[in-house]
């Protein structure tokens, strides 16, 4: 059994609540509560709320029934909506239980983005109305997923994930003891258990392995959140807001604040977790001229056009020799504006046609053991292979092995790994609500 952690006495608590611990009235109650709860302890504590339940997927299903081409401006506008809603509501749960809560937008907590809407990133963050709410005894509730740019004050979104990004921010600023992300699950597992549900629950995970599984497609933390308090040395605890078991803690750097007990074991295991994406895209530029300088020119495209690429993999052509096809995956929900960018610039590049596929799906291994315990590779691919599965594509680092390969083959592929890597636990894992969406 792990030893618990040694923690300083906390003053000062961020906590981020999903959509899930949200989702109608009764989770909203049981949230406020349990937020009082921490504050008659004798903590200060922020809040950071999501959309209630599927909100978010619901304007957006929405917009699309009024319009194909949205303006991104009044598309962050429509986004931003939810997190209101949960912020006012949580807002009136709390004050009902008799402690004082104050509510505010991403904008008045001085979540200052660039202007690129609908993946703005935070440029600054200036809490001091946050702070001065703390200081008068209340508590302190923010919209997450939400900022403003400083170019235009016009209110912007963050993404997907958004919240934990506005969370971590947040407490870096305030120089807060811990944030915590609530979800519906009770820590960060070794797979997602909706679809393992032998998964096991990980006790303590390093940053890089984390930073490595959230790349990968693991949606218990996204992946800004964790490069933001990897990079400010905030301390991270995932855990669920449906039980008061203890979480997940993401290992910090030796300069913060958490330090392991004395007799706990520092030896990481060979594997952490398999995560999974079916958020990508395959993209193949056929083609293109084998000559110095092509794929400089391509991917300046993708950047020019704001889409992130991921994995790359160059070949020689099919369509004969002075060629190559230069494939990679991209987000899904940018693979139209990286497809339009790349038509408009066929003529000058040179290449011959642009092949796209969104029924794909990514698979990742990771584990900052197996930088140093041969045979991990043949084991993953004979797995694969026993299960039947094909692969399109390879990335590796250190710590993580990808393929991608058919969307309808994931689970079965999830499944043969975790099992291959013997991460089964002998019980299943809770997940207490939400979608998975």
């Amino acid at each position: 059994m792990s030893m618990p952690l040694e923690l300083p006495t906390r003053q000062l608590i961020v906590q981020k609540f999903g959509g899930s611990s949200v989702s109608d009235a009764a989770g909203i109650k049981r949230v406020a509560q349990r937020v009082v709860d921490n504050q008659r302890a004798g903590h200060e504590v922020v809040v950071v709320v999501s959309a209630m339940g599927d909100t978010t997927d619901e304007l957006l299903d929405l917009s699309s029934e009024i319009t194909d081409s949205a303006p991104a401006r009044e598309m962050d506008m429509l986004l931003s909506a939810g997190e209101r809603i949960s912020m006012a509501l949580l807002a009136m749960a709390i004050n009902q239980l008799g402690s004082k809560a104050q509510s505010f937008t991403g904008s008045q907590a001085g979540m200052i983005t660039d202007g690129i809407h609908g993946k703005a990133r935070i440029i600054d963050v200036d809490p001091h109305r946050v702070r001065t709410a703390l200081d008068k005894g209340k508590i302190a509730i923010v919209a997450g997923f939400q900022g403003m740019s400083r170019e235009s004050n016009d209110i912007t979104t963050l993404g997907r994930g958004g919240s934990d990004t506005t969370a971590v921010a947040l407490a870096a600023a305030l120089d807060a003891d811990v944030c915590e992300i609530y979800t519906d699950v009770d820590g960060v597992y070794t797979a997602d258990p909706r679809v393992v549900p032998a998964a096991k629950k990980i006790d303590r995970i390093s940053s890089e392995e984390m930073l490595e599984l959230a790349a990968s497609g693991a949606k218990i933390l996204h992946l800004r959140c964790v490069e933001y308090a990897r990079r400010f040395g905030v301390p991270l605890h995932v855990r669920s807001s449906f039980s008061h078991h203890e979480g997940t803690w993401v290992l910090p750097s030796p300069e913060d604040k958490i330090t392991v007990s004395e007799g706990v074991a520092l030896e990481q295991p060979i594997i952490s977790g398999v995560a999974h994406d079916r958020s990508e895209a395959k993209v193949t530029v056929v083609g293109v001229p084998d000559t110095p300088g092509k794929a400089a020119e391509i991917f300046q495209v993708i950047a020019d056009a704001h889409s992130n690429i991921d994995m790359i993999v160059q070949n020689v052509s099919t369509h004969g020799r002075g060629s190559t096809d230069i494939s990679f995956t991209l987000p899904i929900v940018e693979g139209a504006d990286a497809l339009d960018a790349l038509k408009s610039a066929q003529d000058r590049i040179g290449f011959e046609s642009i092949e796209y596929n969104a029924e794909i799906g990514k698979l990742s291994l990771i584990g900052a053991g197996m930088r140093s315990h041969p045979g991990v590779s043949a084991t993953f691919f004979k797995a694969l292979a026993d299960a039947g599965i094909n692969i399109d594509m390879i990335s590796t680092s250190e710590i993580r092995i990808s393929v991608v390969t058919r969307a309808d083959l994931l689970d079965d592929a999830v499944r043969a790994i975790h099992s291959a890597f013997d991460l089964d636990a002998e019980t299943q894992a809770t997940v207490y609500g939400g979608t998975g969406r």
